[in-house]
């Protein structure tokens, strides 16, 4: 065998043992890590989502008052869209936080 052939076996030797052990790299901290990063967006992300609920509240105020002024029939329908809409966003936010135990 060359020199070089020597050299090829070698190193695809200690490639197929080296890779099982980075492998084998405990799950734990990996989780742990991810669960921590995460836990540090949880808090933006759920204050984004209220900002949003409270603009969203108060343009379908505007639109539900200026529709009950005109006269229009389906002020109800109106109303039943825009506050369910509000407060999904509100309970949405409070689940994701009650999820991470914030």
């Amino acid at each position: 065998m060359s020199q070089q052939l020597k050299k090829l076996w070698a190193f695809v030797a200690l490639l197929t043992l080296c890779i099982p052990a980075a492998m084998a790299q405990s799950g734990v901290n990996g989780l742990n890590t991810a669960t921590s990063t995460l836990k540090t967006y949880v808090d933006p992300v759920t204050n984004i989502t209220l900002v949003i609920g409270g603009i969203v509240g108060i343009v379908g105020a505007i639109r539900v008052y200026s529709k009950w002024n005109s006269g229009d029939q389906d002020v109800n329908k109106e109303l039943m869209g825009w506050g369910g809409s509000c407060v999904f966003l509100v309970v949405s936010a409070l689940v994701i936080k009650s999820f991470f135990g914030l």
